[in-house]
């Protein structure tokens, strides 16, 4: 009977596996083949050149990447500064991985980040990308309420918060200022609340580089819902709406500004268009009052009009490079185009401010001495010879420069070296020595190593006594030789003055020009200049590449000293002096 009862369960069993297995082919193993390279790493988070901006000292960066290989990954690790972080080994799909988490103790600095993926047969690939987190933010420009610099993100850094992204908004991979820039794309853009920003006064500023099509786009949007089109809104009688449309081939600039009742327009006909083909950055600013509208493209006023004032209603989003979704009635939606360095003011903008801000777009070095030398562009600290110190007084912020006898700063040139050059800065004067560098870019001189003055390459600007003043001269060398900048009287500073005053010189490929508190003091032709051998900056100080004639340290005080990488115009050089 137990056999009989063995035999029935063997046959129940065998008929319930063949059920199972009814109408499927039986597993076989396939061999997977020969690995056949290095796994493929692709860091999606942190952006290259990402500069993250917040109050915190420490805080936190997201990381996101994907690593992939042909047979099977065996271990994925992450490492920020050289120092692992995180590791995996463990995957549900051993072919592709996929992995996102935040690292919270970032430091202010750069970082490097790298991601290295290994796979069974010991092949291992490594993804670099580099970013840093920037001290806090501090607006550069009176009334500034917004800045989003596009720099690997879209943060207000005034007030630390994200835009809303829509669709598939992405960076150019190139910026007018910084390392990158925001790139449009089809049904997308940005959205921010305009909570606290909206007043008696409103004023925008960026760079931009047109792409002409789609044809129309809106730019800048703050505006009402439009309930009686819900779908094509058209609601003009609040906020404003800056858009571009084709004229004749080229791209028009509009700004329409809504009083409460109606709509007025400020169009600027062909004085507003933009060439596409030109293919170049340009500067877009506006601003509204209450007694008028004024549209500048690269600083020139393109339409100037009379307004009694913008009405506010219903206008709680602001939409970044498309009309969408509070303008779209005449299909101005997503702006192509590129755009970078937005900033909003809670003032009407002047057109002395806007020249300043696209003057600021071509600094290249700045050094405000407020407690310390580091230079603010590139976050590198001034190398210090002596005993330099600071004035506890200063023309702008809470400090400045005092010069030590003995005593200066350098710093590298390298990325302010270019066919044009300026430098700007403020500076009160200290007639003790008589004579002094103030700043000065000059080659080794192998000849005269202890008493050096090549002239042939790079500037020296400096001061001598003129009869109890002192006057300011300009040397330049073109490779061959020097050309001297000297204005001779018109050039002198009083030191019984005892203020400050500003100095400014411009270095192009075909003119030199010195300035003296906005004013021309020289001005002559010039071939260009010659860059051999120039690697330091000296600061208020001719040594150590200037000292045959014995300008040496200067005693004097210094402030705001700023580098551009363009011949400033007159008009750019007043700007500057009036932020």
């Amino acid at each position: 009977m137990k056999n009989i009862l063995k035999y029935a369960l063997a046959l129940l069993f065998s008929v319930a596996m063949t059920s199972c297995y009814d109408g499927i082919d039986p597993i076989t193993a396939v061999d997977p083949g020969p690995d056949a390279g290095a796994p493929l790493v692709t860091i999606v988070k942190p952006a290259e050149g990402l500069e993250i901006q917040v109050p915190d000292p420490i805080t936190s960066v997201n990381i996101e990447f994907k690593a992939e290989d042909d047979i099977e990954l065996s271990m994925v690790t992450v490492a920020l500064d050289g120092n692992q972080i995180a590791s995996f080994d463990s995957f549900t799909d051993y072919r592709i991985v996929t992995r996102e988490f935040s690292y919270d103790n970032l430091t202010t600095g750069d970082h490097v980040l790298t991601v290295t993926a290994t796979d069974l047969a010991g092949n291992s690939t490594t993804s670099t990308v580099n970013f840093s987190k920037e001290p806090p933010y501090t607006p550069l420009f009176s009334g500034e309420m917004f800045y989003m610099g596009f720099d690997g993100s879209y943060t207000d850094l005034v007030s630390i918060k994200d835009a809303t992204e829509v669709g598939s908004t992405g960076f150019a991979g190139e910026g007018r200022v910084g390392s990158d820039a925001y790139a449009g794309a089809t049904d997308s853009y940005l959205t921010f609340p305009t909570a606290g920003m909206l007043g008696t006064e409103f004023s925008a500023s960026f760079w931009y580089k047109v792409n002409a099509t789609p044809d129309r786009a809106g730019i800048l949007v703050i505006g009402p819902p439009d309930e009686a089109n819900p779908t094509a809104q058209n609601n003009r009688k609040s906020g404003f709406r800056l858009f571009r449309e084709n004229a004749g081939g080229k791209q028009r600039i509009k700004l329409n500004v809504g009083n409460g009742t109606g709509d007025n327009w400020f169009d600027g006909g062909a004085a507003a268009d933009i060439d596409p083909a030109v293919n170049d950055w340009v500067h877009i600013a506006f601003s509204i009052s209450n007694t008028e509208s004024v549209v500048y493209i690269n600083g020139q006023v393109v339409k100037q009009g009379a307004f009694t004032g913008v009405d506010w209603t219903g206008c709680d989003i602001l939409s970044i490079m498309s009309g969408a979704p509070r303008f779209t009635g005449w299909n101005h939606k997503s702006d192509l185009s590129n755009m970078d360095e937005l900033r909003l003011f809670n003032k009407a903008i002047t057109q002395t401010d806007v020249v300043n801000m696209i003057a600021q777009g071509s600094k290249s070095f700045n050094m405000s001495f407020n407690g310390s030398y580091v230079e603010s562009v590139s976050k590198v600290d001034a190398t210090e010879v002596g005993t330099p110190g600071f004035a506890g007084e200063a023309y702008m912020g809470n400090n400045a420069y005092a010069g030590a006898t003995d005593s200066y700063l350098t710093f590298p040139t390298a990325g302010l070296l270019g066919s044009e050059f300026s430098a700007s800065m403020w500076y009160k004067l200290n007639a003790v020595p008589d004579r002094a560098g103030v700043l000065v870019i000059g080659p080794p001189d192998d000849v005269n190593p202890t008493a050096p003055n090549n002239r042939k390459h790079g500037f020296r600007f400096f001061r001598e006594n003129a009869g109890g003043k002192q006057r300011f001269k300009l040397n330049v060398g073109n490779g061959t030789g020097d050309n001297w900048f000297d204005g001779g009287a018109a050039a002198d500073v009083d030191p019984a003055v005892n203020e400050w005053v500003h100095l400014a010189f411009t270095i192009s490929g075909t003119e030199c020009v010195v300035y003296i508190n906005g004013q021309v003091v020289k001005q002559g032709a010039f071939t260009g200049v010659s860059w051999e051998g120039c690697d330091i900056l000296s600061i208020m100080s001719g040594a150590p590449r200037f000292t045959g004639w014995n300008h040496k340290s200067d005693l004097s005080f210094m402030d705001e000293l700023q580098i551009f990488n363009k011949a400033l115009s007159q008009t750019e050089i007043q700007a500057v002096m009036a932020q």
